[in-house]
């Protein structure tokens, strides 16, 4: 998984919010990894600061099989803060981009473009 720009970060986090607001998110690693399984997730995002790190390991190898786009961002605790919840969260997917998607359109070409 590649190491995302801020640029990219902001808009994950964004993506998150919008989200959040306007379609649906998963939040905990055992919501994302169902969802991932299932297929029903957009977008899978990590938090790279997760401890012990087997808790999230797993999720980049099943994005990668499934081809969902997988983020990896610095802090549990942002991302926690983005999907509008006071404690930080190992992982989020997002399973329905609502208003989101052109955001979530731009965070994937760059993805692309990256690996």
């Amino acid at each position: 998984m590649a190491e995302a720009s801020k640029e990219l970060i902001e808009k994950v986090y964004e993506a998150i919010e919008v989200a959040k607001a306007t379609g649906k998110i998963k939040k905990g690693s055992n919501e994302v990894t169902k969802a991932a399984e299932k297929g029903t997730a957009k977008l899978v995002v990590v938090a790279k600061n997760t401890n012990p790190p087997e808790i999230t390991m797993h999720l980049p190898i099943l994005s990668k099989e499934k081809g969902i786009p997988c983020v990896e961002v610095p802090s549990k605790e942002e991302l926690g803060a983005a999907a509008g919840i006071a404690v930080g969260t190992a992982s989020i997917a997002i399973v329905d981009e609502g208003e989101a998607k052109n955001t979530l359109k731009e965070i994937t070409k760059k993805l692309s473009e990256q690996s």
